[in-house]
């Protein structure tokens, strides 16, 4: 292989040749082809906005709904304890009314869910409290 040096060998022309001045006035050139009338500028963020809005109302929505379903599904009904605790307390209702209010179906149903312990009835009795 034939050794090659850059600095010995000959330097080829690339046959193009600029103008004399050519990038000085090159700018003016440029500038005068250009059209008198100003584009106009659309901003990139003008419709990042509208997401950005659809996103922020998505995120309301989201923390909203929690909270409505909770607030819905909120029963006005009482638990067992507090009813009896309001007949229990209040002087004008006595046993006896309650009792002309129950129907059969409430007496059957106490029955089920009474458990009585037939040991510690027989205590009470034998021991005499009345």
């Amino acid at each position: 292989m034939k050794e090659f040096k850059l600095d010995t060998t000959p330097k080829i022309s690339t046959g193009f040749k600029t103008p004399e001045l050519y990038f000085d006035t090159l700018s003016e050139k440029v500038t005068q082809r250009l059209p008198a009338k100003q584009t106009k500028v659309i901003s990139i963020f003008r419709n990042k906005k509208h997401i950005v809005l659809m996103v922020a109302a998505i995120f309301v929505i989201a923390l909203l709904v929690p909270i409505l379903f909770s607030n819905l599904t909120k029963t006005n009904e009482l638990d067992e304890s507090t009813i009896e605790n309001y007949l229990s307390y209040q002087s004008n209702v006595t046993q006896y009314d309650i009792i002309n209010l129950l129907d059969d179906e409430d007496i059957d149903h106490l029955k089920a869910t009474v458990d009585v312990d037939v040991n510690e009835m027989e205590m009470d009795l034998y021991s005499g409290d009345n």
